[in-house]
Parts: C-alpha cells; structure tokens; sequence
C-alpha cells in the first residue's frame, strides 16, 4: 500500500456527464473536465504525495 495509514478513507462518489475528480481534503488535485483526459494511477500517486508527504519516495512511479 503505498500511502499506508496516512489517508484514513478513500471514497467513489458515483456522477454524470463524464465528470472525474479528485479531491483531497476538501482541495480539487485533478479534474478530467479542466485537463481533458484521466489521469494514470502514477500522477495521481504523485499528486496525493506532493500534498500529505512531499518528502515521500515513490521509488519507481518517481521517474
């Protein structure tokens, strides 16, 4: 798991009309709507960590 305990709940919240965001804490990090694709699971990894942990190895989802 690569945030452990960090984060304490991940939810789904299912919508309509293509919308995909993500939020953390409150913060929208990314939405499908302004950057016009899905992001892959490595920026995402990338973005909760630039925001809880910016320290934080990811080892190869890094590069």
């Amino acid at each position: 798991m690569t945030f452990g305990e960090m984060i304490g709940e991940l939810a789904l919240v299912p919508s309509t009309g293509g919308a995909f965001v993500v939020l953390l804490d409150g913060e929208e990090i990314f939405s499908r709507k302004e950057q016009g694709r899905f992001p892959d699971s490595k920026e995402l990894k990338q973005l909760i960590r630039d925001r809880i942990e910016p320290e934080m190895s990811l080892g190869h989802s890094d590069n």
